[in-house]
Formats: structure tokens, sequence, C-alpha cells
């Protein structure tokens, strides 16, 4: 296995969590008789360039369908933690209503719903049909796709390059990780700035 960010071989298995089902997939009353996939959880440690990592991805496109069930919004605490993010970084990097603010992996809105009530122009990026739907309905325009170097250019090309581009907890899931940064890199603004939410282990 190579590593997903520097490509070194990854040999050092540090922690092996079992065998798990992929979380928030949530089995319906005809498939109970029937076999459910388990995904290995070894955690692998890069000596190259540190990062962690598990040995087995499941493909994005298999976990987040328009049957995605995480809501965001359903924690008031993570829509408080929002409100109070874009109230210190609209403040911080000066933003108003000419800047444009995009939210990778955005979910229902829970964050853009307060960037919009500052009147401040954002976009979602949201593969999952069901949560980019509530998003809509709060009137936050959401591109329904997976984010990636081709709708970078894509975006590109019709305007949209972010002042402030943020994603929270979506790097960690990302097959490719270079892809997607060099994506990133394409929809900023010169003087934009993007801020990532990952988990980390040294905390």
């Amino acid at each position: 296995m190579k590593c997903r960010f520097c490509g070194n071989d990854l040999e050092r298995e540090f922690l092996n969590l079992g065998n798990s089902p992929p979380s928030n997939s949530f089995l319906t009353r005809e498939e109970l008789n029937h076999p459910e996939v388990f995904y290995p959880l070894k955690l692998f440690f890069c000596r190259e360039c540190g990062l962690v990592q598990i040995d087995e991805i499941r493909r994005p496109e298999e976990i987040f369908t328009h049957e995605y069930v995480y809501y965001s919004s359903v924690s008031a605490s993570w829509v408080e933690y929002a409100r109070q993010y874009v109230e210190m970084v609209a403040d911080r990097c000066r933003l108003n209503d000419k800047s444009l603010v995009i939210e990778i992996a955005s979910n229902d809105g829970y964050l853009l719903q307060h960037v919009r009530k500052k009147n401040i122009p954002c976009l979602g990026i949201e593969p999952s049909l069901g949560v980019a739907t509530v998003a809509r309905e709060k009137g936050i325009e959401t591109v329904v796709e997976f984010f990636d170097q081709l709708l970078a250019m894509k975006l590109a090309q019709d305007g949209y390059r972010g002042d402030l581009i943020i994603g929270n907890n979506v790097l960690a899931h990302v097959p490719d990780l270079n892809g997607f940064v060099a994506g990133l890199k394409i929809i900023l603004k010169d003087h934009g700035v993007i801020t990532m939410e990952f988990p980390h282990l040294m905390p």
C-alpha cells in the first residue's frame, strides 16, 4: 500500500481496530437477512510525511449518496460553533457583499446559513443530494458534486473563486489528497484564505 499523500510504501501498522461496517450505513428491514460488508480499520503511519491513514478506503460515491443520513444541523452545539466561526472569520478576512465564501462538503447549510445572514455571497459544494436539498431550501446555492480538480476548473471558468474556502471534516475522507488540494488552489482568489478542520492525533 502507498501513502495517499507522498506515495511512500506504508509498512508501519500501529493500531488495528478490527472490522466495521461503514458509519451511518444503517440496514433496512429487508437487508437484515443479507450479508453485511465490513471494512478493516488498520491504521498506518507514513514514516516519510507523517500522515496517518487506514489501509482500506471505501469509494466516496458509495457513502455520500442521496440516502446519506448525517445532517450537521441536528447538533445545536455544532451549529453554534459554526455561527461563532463565521462571526470571527468574516471580521478577520473583512468579508462583505462583494466577497465569495465557498464551503466544500457543506452538508445541509449548517454553516453557510450564517454567511448568508450576513449578506455575504456563498456557494456550497455537497455530493449528497438529500442534505444538499435542505441547504437549497435555506436559499444556499449548492453544487451537488464531489469536489476535485475538474470541478474546480469548471467553477473557476464560471467565475466562482473564493475569498474564503472552508472544509470541515472532509479532508480525511478524500482518496486523492493531492488532487483535492490542487483544486483548492484553482478556486482560491490570489489573496484568499483557506481554513480546513480535520482530526489530528497529537491532541
